[in-house]
This record gives structure tokens, sequence and C-alpha cells, in this order.
């Protein structure tokens, strides 16, 4: 059975997780992430609060951070399940992978990942995709009902997106699957460093980058 996180990674790149399988279980998550994602569960009193926003670690100016609270709670309606989970840290098993949401919201049910990066222009990054539908789906076999809609959370940017799970996410997520079933070795190399620079393995892993010149078949 896969990790959440795994099953993300092989969407990300297939090496990296090669790589990351070979690391000890016990690596320690930054503390810069940890702050980050606390700032999740302190919407409300961010938004009242001018001395805890001023300190929090926020990625946008305390007035854009606020007015962005300010428009998810009045047009969000799963705002309140958000701000104050029925469960959080909670660890989900379904068939083929299991590992912790965030947040579980009851109602529906449904639930929330909280992602200490920098969000994309519209809806989230392809492994973070990957992440959701994993958890949906554990949340579906656990509770025996379908999942429809999750939500991803950028707290230091005030972002907070409700994704639906439609065929070409579980169809991304079943690819990763399949690739994460079949790495045994290091797959091969990435053909350009776009995914290498901020990778933690960059150094181990030997990545052969190549220049836009010999990639374009010069010298």
């Amino acid at each position: 059975m896969h990790a959440f996180r795994d099953v993300a990674t092989a969407a990300y790149c297939p090496r990296k997780l090669y790589y990351r399988r070979r690391q000890p279980d016990d690596v320690k998550t930054p503390d810069s992430v940890e702050q980050r994602r606390a700032l999740a569960f302190q919407y409300e009193r961010l938004l009242t609060d001018d001395d805890a926003l001023r300190s929090a670690p926020i990625a946008v100016s305390p007035t854009t951070y606020r007015s962005r609270l300010g428009c998810l709670k009045a047009r969000l309606s799963a705002w309140d399940a958000l701000a104050s989970p029925d469960e959080r840290d909670v660890v989900l098993t379904g068939r083929e992978c299991r590992g912790v949401v965030h947040k579980l919201l009851d109602d529906e049910p449904t639930l929330s990942l909280v992602f200490a990066g920098d969000p994309p222009e519209q809806g989230v990054w392809q492994p973070q995709s990957v992440h959701l539908v994993a958890a949906a789906k554990a949340l579906s076999w656990e509770r025996e009902t379908s999942v429809e809609r999750v939500f991803a959370e950028y707290p230091a940017h005030g972002i907070v997106r409700e994704i639906s799970l439609g065929s070409r996410r579980r169809a991304q997520y079943r690819e990763a699957v399949r690739t994460a079933d079949t790495i045994d070795g290091p797959p091969a190399r990435a053909a350009s460093d776009a995914k290498c620079s901020p990778c933690e393995f960059s150094g181990e892993c030997g990545t052969q980058t190549r220049s836009l010149r010999s990639l374009l078949g010069g010298d």
C-alpha cells in the first residue's frame, strides 16, 4: 500500500520517489512548513487579531491576506467547517493508499489538505491533485460513500480552492499508482532540470541537465 505522498511524488517525478523511498522514515518536517500549515487553523483569529496577523508567516501583505479570508468567509459554504473542522490530522486507509488528511468535514463527508507552498494561478498543481484524489478515495473507502469534491488550502496566501474530482484527475491518480507500483530501481533521468533545482535529492540523483542548444540538436 502506498502513502498519499508517494503517489503524489510519482506524479511529480518517479526518480524522486525512488530516492525518497531510500530515506529513513523519521525525516522531520521543516519548522517553516509546520508554521505555514498552522495558519489553516487560525483563520478566524487572523481576521480579527492584528498582532497575530502581523507576526504570521504569510506570503502576501496583511491587507491582501485579510481581504482574501473575508471573501472566502462570505462566499464559501464550507467556511465554518474549514475554519473549525470536525477532525484534524486524521489517518485514512483506502484500498490502495493511506495517509493523513489535515481536515475532515463529516457532514458530506469531505476533506481538506493544507499545502505550505505557493498555489498555481488556478486549481492545484498536478501532484497535489493526485494527492487529493488519493485522500478522497481513502475516505470514500472507509465511509463507503462517494466523495465528489475536496478542498486544497494554501494558508500562507489566504487561498482555499474547492476541487471537483472528475475523470481527468482520477486518470492522473491511476497513472501515478501504476508508476509507484512498478518502481524497483532508479527510473530514467529527467531530460531537463525544470523539476530538479528545488528537489532535495538533486545532488545524489545525478540528473544530467542539457542546454537548450543541445535539446534542439546543436553541439
